[in-house]
């Protein structure tokens, strides 16, 4: 797994915290976005050696596992054909008021995975990284055995998509739930009980401003046994 390739399409707050735990788990890292290699060079700097810029296609094509981490309303800008065949990790939520409303969403006919995958045919996808916020995010990897290791959900339709991302999450220091097909993701989309709030607990309860209590709140492991109750009536 240390010769994994992983592709990082997106360079906002997730797709830095995922480029973070996989560069210091000394894997290759390959950052990509829609404004150019040359946007990313600061990023590159503080990530160090094992981290290297890209067009998106190049990073995707170099990558053995693409991690989407854009906002969901921009999924119609990436190279469909590229894609195809490659394992990519789901990372995005469909939020309306950003991104638009999209009719087989609003009615809950299909889930925000199905719904792209339907879109980008021949890709292996599996919804993940999508329920934790980027805070927490890079702040509660651990290794395995940890006592405090934390579990994030997945799902998918393709058994060998998600056993390779059942081991790229393991080494950047998570347990995955497997939820099991793509539509299952509904389980941890925003809205679910897992959603972002179990894996932290404010600080400060008594702060008033609500981005103070978010970025200052205390990061919370939350077990695989704990991830499977919070899903299993979701």
């Amino acid at each position: 797994m240390s010769e994994l390739v992983v592709g990082v399409i997106g360079s906002g707050n997730i797709g830095k915290g995922v480029a973070q735990l996989a560069t210091a788990a000394g894997l290759e890292t390959v950052v990509a976005n829609s404004r150019g290699p040359a946007s990313l060079v600061a990023l590159i700097a503080q990530l160090g050696g094992r981290a290297t810029a890209d067009t998106v296609e190049r990073a995707i094509e170099r990558a053995d596992v693409v991690v989407l981490a854009i906002p969901f309303g921009a999924v119609g800008d990436l190279p469909a054909g590229v894609l195809a065949g490659k394992v990519v990790v789901d990372a995005t939520n469909y939020y309306p008021g950003r991104d638009g409303h999209v009719a087989a969403l609003d009615d809950g006919g299909l889930t925000s995975s199905e719904y792209l995958a339907s879109h980008l045919p021949g890709v292996l996808l599996v919804k993940g990284l999508n329920n934790i916020d980027f805070v927490r995010l890079p702040q509660l990897g651990r290794p395995a055995g940890s006592p405090e290791r934390t579990a994030l959900p997945i799902a998918g339709d393709g058994l060998d998509a998600k056993v390779r991302v059942i081991e790229f999450l393991d080494v950047i220091g998570f347990d995955a739930l497997d939820l099991g097909g793509l539509a299952e993701g509904r389980r941890s989309q925003p809205g679910s009980p897992i959603y972002v709030t179990p894996y932290s607990r404010p600080a400060d309860p008594d702060v008033e401003d609500p981005t103070q209590r978010f970025l200052t709140a205390v990061p919370v492991p939350v077990p695989l046994a704990q991830a499977q109750a919070l899903t299993v009536n979701a």
